[in-house]
């Protein structure tokens, strides 16, 4: 199912690409579009995880860098009967994590350096078994499509809004909707391509928390982490993710701090939703 998935997401931002297109320029403009979008999805199938890497600085360490990080994640992957993905770590203060890559024998997976120092082992375990659950069930392509294009649909809404401020575009009988189209285009159409994210993203959380706390042996250890991870993420905001919210959905955790924002645009369950459960997996799990 996990192509039809890829495959629908696309189609669907790559609609929304055109229709920001075909707001902003008409039949022209839909056609540049058009051929952005084919540019994109060509460009997010085979680079969209090193885009998002390098949007973090994140810097590619091995076991003489990060042996503690190196060595859960080799386990790990060895224990999932998964390639061994490239690890890397991002200086930044925010804990979080993520993981990328468009299957498993190019995965990579990401901390940064403020989880690593808020985390014991036996959460990092936990942290890390979630995001090789996205590697398993190939949820890291579809997160670096949506990224990738959702982020291609801010920046040409962005560009219609400063076409306006500098004069706009007449109507010249191409189509299109003129100024209130571009208008509509600028606050529509990234919120529409947040919500196509959001809609893959959610049920995604859920699956990945259950499958990484069968693969750790240990929900509790992840209950743990995620509300660590909650709480510092709230104290010490990701400035990095605000540049990018298009990423927001890669990490463990929302990086978004904006209280608004976060409820209305969350491509996360809630926190609170997604330790009950585990806690409930836990007691299971000790009653068998």
């Amino acid at each position: 199912m996990n192509w039809l998935r890829t495959t629908l997401l696309l189609g669907l931002l790559t609609g929304l690409l055109i229709f920001v297109g075909y707001a902003i320029g008409g039949q022209t403009g839909m056609i540049i579009a058009f051929i952005i979008a084919m540019v994109m999805n060509f460009g997010s199938y085979w680079f969209s995880d090193k885009i998002v890497l390098r949007a973090y600085g994140a810097k590619q360490v091995g076991p003489n860098e990060a042996p503690e990080l190196y060595s859960i994640v080799k386990q790990l992957a060895h224990q999932a009967q998964l390639p061994m993905p490239k690890v890397y770590i991002v200086d930044n203060p925010t804990p979080n994590a993520f993981a990328t890559g468009r299957n498993p024998q190019n995965a990579a997976v990401a901390a940064t350096t403020g989880i690593l120092n808020i985390l014991d082992s036996r959460e990092l375990k936990g942290v890390f078994a979630h995001e090789l659950s996205h590697v398993y069930h190939r949820d890291t392509l579809i997160s670096a499509i949506a990224a990738t294009i959702g982020g291609a649909i801010a920046v040409l809404a962005n560009m219609a809004q400063w076409a306006m401020i500098f004069g706009g575009r007449s109507d010249d009988g191409e189509g299109g909707g003129g100024i209130i189209g571009s208008l509509l285009m600028i606050i529509l159409a990234p919120i529409a391509a947040m919500l196509i994210q959001m809609a893959v993203s959610r049920t995604r959380e859920y699956a990945a928390d259950k499958r990484g706390a069968k693969l750790s042996g240990d929900p509790m250890a992840l209950a743990s982490a995620l509300q660590k991870l909650e709480a510092a993420s709230q104290q010490i905001p990701m400035q990095a993710a605000e540049t990018h919210p298009a990423t927001a959905h890669m990490f463990i955790v929302n990086p978004l701090t904006g209280q608004t924002l976060k409820h209305l645009f969350s491509t996360h369950p809630p926190t609170a939703e997604r330790v009950k459960r585990l806690k409930e997996m836990a007691r299971h799990t000790q009653r068998m």
